[in-house]
């Protein structure tokens, strides 16, 4: 008992000194994220489960490459990443997050936010071109499926109607078509108003709305854009989610950020220059 007991204390050690180094838990959103991501990965021990989403958030499904062969038909990609947890009494041992396997395939439902549909990596960066071009650069991160992306200003402008600048950012884990969809998504939250105003954009401040009226108008301005180009994302189960805000929503506004989003990335022949996006 005593030697299961010191296991257990090497282990808690260990859980706080990688919180504090990483400084990853420092509010109650993201404690609580923890506490439900812990929560649904039961198969792994809480602390293995902590050490999983230390490693990478917004992971979804991870297991040994052995279960991945056996249980699954699929294996490690080649230069994958593997992710490590603690074995009870002994040294370590290693898992893979689905998006490093590949093998036998996945009925997309298993996805975050899975998207049908052929776009190539070329062109989505042709559009990321685009966006720099207006001063919304974009970056990438690694993280696990669930997590797809976010958007903030990164400038504000000195002059009264000056465009602010912004960052995007977006799970590289995710294929085009998807990252495609996030992109869209996160330029409807600008468009819509909720990181507030942009005089030089014609942008009203909207932030005051709820988060999660916010969503889903994000996620509807995202489908529409998604769908009249050529592409089939899964909004259905995202949305559900938000099913009692559905009464307040403005369609003629998401209308007109999904004009204001394809007009940002160049596959709309309107010109939105002269005319407010809400």
């Amino acid at each position: 008992m005593k030697g299961y007991e010191l296991v257990r204390n090497e282990e808690r050690a260990l859980i706080e000194q990688l919180i504090g180094a990483t400084r990853l838990y420092d509010s109650s959103t993201a404690i609580q994220d923890l506490f439900d991501f812990a929560i649904r990965f039961r198969r792994f021990a809480p602390f293995n489960a902590m050490l999983l989403h230390i490693q990478k958030p917004g992971l979804t499904f991870a297991a040994t490459a052995a279960d991945w062969k056996n249980k699954f038909g699929r294996w490690p990609k080649q230069y994958a990443r593997p992710l490590l947890i603690l074995r009870t009494m002994g040294p370590v041992d290693f898992v893979f997050d689905i998006q490093d396997t590949e093998g036998r395939a996945i009925p997309p439902g298993v996805f975050s936010f899975p998207t049908l549909g052929n776009l190539t990596e070329r062109r989505l960066a042709d559009f990321f071109q685009m966006l720099a071009r207006i001063d919304i650069d974009v970056c990438d991160f690694d993280a696990g499926d669930a997590r797809a992306g976010a958007i903030w200003m990164s400038w504000k402008s000195d002059s009264p109607n000056g465009k602010n600048s912004y960052m995007l950012s977006l799970n590289r884990n995710h294929s085009a078509p998807t990252r495609f969809v996030t992109v869209a998504h996160e330029l409807a939250h600008l468009f819509l108003g909720h990181l507030g105003a942009d005089e030089g954009r014609r942008v009203r401040n909207r932030s005051s709305i709820s988060v999660a009226l916010q969503e889903a108008e994000a996620e509807m301005t995202a489908y529409l854009v998604a769908k009249r180009n050529g592409l089939e994302p899964r909004s259905e189960s995202y949305l559900a989610k938000y099913q009692g805000e559905f009464e307040d929503l403005n369609l003629y506004g998401i209308a007109r950020a999904a004009n204001a989003v394809e007009a940002a990335l160049g596959i709309s022949a309107s010109d939105l220059s002269k005319e407010d996006y809400w």
